[in-house]
C-alpha cells in the first residue's frame, strides 16, 4: 500500500501539471492583442504657394488644419495653382500686348476654416485680384467635403432635392438687411426682387458651415455675400450665418444629423480684416 505522504505528493504534483496545462490552453485562446493603429499619413502637400514676375503677383495660402485632410488639400493646393498660373500668363499677354504698365497685375486666394463636424470640413475661399482701375475686386467661394467619400459636397448634396427654399431665401434676405442697416443706418433695403439692390437666393451663394453649441456639429450655414451685391462697393462684404433651426425640415436626410444647437454667433460674421 503507498504510503501517505507520497500520495499527497503525488497529488500535488497533478494538481500542479493541470494547472499548467489550463494556463497554456487560456493563453492560446486569448485574442491577439490588436496592433497600435496607423497613425494617418501626413500631408506632404504645401500649405502655401507664392510666386513673382514683372506682370503679376500672386499667392495662395491654406490653414495648416487643412492637412489633417490630405485629399482636400491635395485638390485645393493643384486647383488653385493652377488658377494662378493661369492668371499669370493672362497677366504677362496683358501687359505685353499694352507695352506694360506701371504696376504688374495682383492674386491672392487664401481659404479660412469653417466649422468641421464628424462627416463635414468646411473652408471659405476669399479671392482678391487687382488689374487696374479704381479698386481690386474681391470675391467668395465655398469648400464642404464629405469626409468618408473624400468628395466635394455642392448646394444640392446638402438639402434635398426639390425642397422650396422660399424660406431660406427670406431667412437670408432680411439678416442680410439688418446687418446693412447696422452700417448704413437709412440705406435702402434690398429685396428679392429689389431693382437697385437684390438680395442673393441661397442656391447661388457660397457658404461654409458655422460652428455651434453643441461640440461636433454645424449650429448653421454663413453665406458669403461680396461687395456690390446688397449695397455700394464702400459697405464692403457680407458673411451671414443663420442657425440651422432656420432650415432644418431643408437639409437632405444623409447630413441632417450634422447640424444641432445653435450657432456660435449668428447674423453679421463678416471678418474684421
Amino acid at each position: 500500500m503507498p504510503h501517505p505522504a507520497r500520495l499527497l505528493l503525488l497529488s500535488v504534483a497533478v494538481a500542479a501539471t493541470l494547472a499548467a496545462c489550463q494556463r497554456a490552453e487560456d493563453k492560446a485562446q486569448a485574442p491577439a492583442k490588436a496592433p497600435p493603429a496607423a497613425a494617418a499619413p501626413a500631408s506632404n502637400t504645401p500649405v502655401g504657394y507664392d510666386s513673382k514676375t514683372p506682370y503679376a503677383t500672386v499667392k495662395l495660402t491654406l490653414p495648416q488644419a487643412v492637412k489633417t485632410t490630405p485629399a482636400l488639400h491635395a485638390a485645393l493646393y493643384a486647383d488653385t495653382v493652377r488658377d494662378l498660373k493661369q492668371f499669370e500668363e493672362g497677366a504677362q499677354a496683358d501687359l505685353s500686348e499694352a507695352g506694360g504698365g506701371p504696376n504688374p497685375y495682383e492674386k491672392t486666394i487664401a481659404f479660412a476654416p469653417g466649422a468641421e463636424t464628424g462627416k463635414l470640413v468646411s473652408l471659405a475661399r476669399t479671392n482678391f485680384e487687382f488689374t487696374g482701375g479704381a479698386h481690386p475686386n474681391t470675391s467668395f467661394d465655398a469648400v464642404i467635403w464629405d469626409k468618408t467619400t473624400n468628395k466635394r459636397l455642392g448646394f444640392a448634396d446638402l438639402f434635398q432635392p426639390g425642397a422650396d427654399l422660399s424660406v431660406l431665401d427670406k431667412a437670408l434676405c432680411a439678416a442680410a438687411n439688418a446687418a446693412k442697416q447696422a452700417r448704413s443706418p437709412g440705406s435702402e433695403t434690398a429685396t428679392l426682387d429689389g431693382k437697385m439692390w437684390t438680395c442673393p437666393k441661397a442656391v447661388s451663394t457660397p457658404f461654409v458651415l458655422t460652428p455651434g453649441t453643441t461640440p461636433g456639429k454645424a449650429g448653421g450655414v454663413t453665406f458669403l455675400m461680396g461687395p456690390y451685391q446688397i449695397g455700394p462697393y464702400s459697405d464692403g462684404p457680407y458673411w451671414i450665418a443663420l442657425p440651422q433651426s432656420a432650415f432644418r425640415a431643408l437639409l437632405a436626410p444623409a447630413y441632417a444629423d450634422q447640424f444641432d444647437g445653435a450657432p456660435a454667433k449668428a447674423g453679421d460674421v463678416t471678418p474684421k480684416n
